[in-house]
């Protein structure tokens, strides 16, 4: 049986959605699961059920949210016919152009459509280095960014992998655009960065604690838009592969990515953006296909909706 978790809501949460408040205090769980749990009547405010996702919160007065979490069945990934594009294969590895909007293997509320599913119909097998939710992932991308992921075929692969990241020998460049004119032409952002104490689906580079992080960038381009409005085009480089690294670390500077509205940013609805303006562009890592396998670079190209907002800033000069 699950235990039943209690929280009590603060002065800041007055008006806040009840489903919302429990998916900050519950980040491992997505806002779906927690909804399920509304809906079957889960989840108690000061004593009563409810049945609304939407109630809103008092805040005020110290409420009691009560919540027990229904067993999750244990997860595995398993083979879909879904489109994904394959932009490099070898007896090791697969280098896929995720699209926006694709989870990129099965988790809470993610059951289906995931990218390793795709990728299970059509090659069969993915090495099983990260379990049965995630064959084959030695890194991630966030659901709303694009382009160059890597997955292994093979153990022996996923293992060779995985130590290029673990030595920083996998080069990952991205396409960003933010809010703002950045200053330098190129830079580092490099304070560490940990989960927001606050906004638990968060992380945040503001506290000075947490894990080494470097970021670098440079800027492609500066606009500044009939309407007032300034952007900034950047290329980026990880030099560590932390959650959310870019969108934290930009964001802390004051110049976070164009419609990325967790981290600051307004609606990308003048852009004409229904994600945030992040692409994983380009990836070099050694193939382990030999013993002394070719350093490989794989490139996915800006895709359409970004290539539109792009010329939208261009535009309003």
């Amino acid at each position: 049986m699950a235990v039943v978790q209690l929280f009590l809501t603060e002065a800041r949460d007055a008006g806040k959605r009840l489903d919302h408040f429990l998916q900050e205090k519950l980040p491992e769980f997505s806002r779906s699961r927690v909804q399920e749990w509304i809906k079957a009547g889960r989840v108690q405010l000061d004593g009563r059920a409810v049945a609304k996702a939407s109630a809103a919160l008092r805040g005020g007065g110290g409420e009691q949210v009560e919540v027990e979490p229904a067993e999750l069945a244990p997860l595995r990934a398993f083979a879909e016919d879904i489109p994904v594009s394959v932009i490099y294969e070898d007896a090791a590895v697969i280098a896929v152009d995720k699209a926006a909007g694709m989870v990129v293997h099965v988790g809470a509320g993610n059951h289906e459509g995931t990218l390793v599913n795709a990728l299970l119909h059509r090659f069969g097998t993915l090495s099983p280095g990260s379990g049965d939710e995630r064959p084959g992932i030695v890194h991630r991308l966030d659901r709303d960014t694009s382009g160059v992921l890597l997955v292994a075929r093979t153990d022996q692969a996923h293992r060779a992998l995985a130590a290029q990241f673990a030595e920083r020998t996998v080069e990952k460049v991205y396409l960003a655009l933010v809010h703002g004119h950045v200053k330098k032409d190129r830079g580092f952002f490099d304070q560490p960065i940990e989960r927001d104490p606050v906004r638990r689906v968060r992380m945040t580079a503001r506290t000075g604690r947490g894990r080494e992080s470097l970021t670098e960038y440079r800027v492609l381009e500066r606009f500044d838009g009939a309407d007032g409005k300034k952007f900034s085009y950047l290329e980026v480089t990880l030099h560590t592969g932390r959650t959310h690294q870019i969108r934290v670390h930009v964001a802390a500077a004051g110049h976070p990515i164009a419609a990325d509205t967790l981290y600051g940013a307004a609606g990308g609805g003048t852009l004409g953006l229904e994600r945030l303006f992040l692409h994983a562009h380009r990836i070099t890592f050694t193939s382990p296909a030999s013993a002394d396998g070719p350093r490989v670079t794989v490139e996915s190209p800006l895709p359409g909706d970004l290539q539109s907002a792009l010329a939208r800033v261009r535009q309003s000069k």
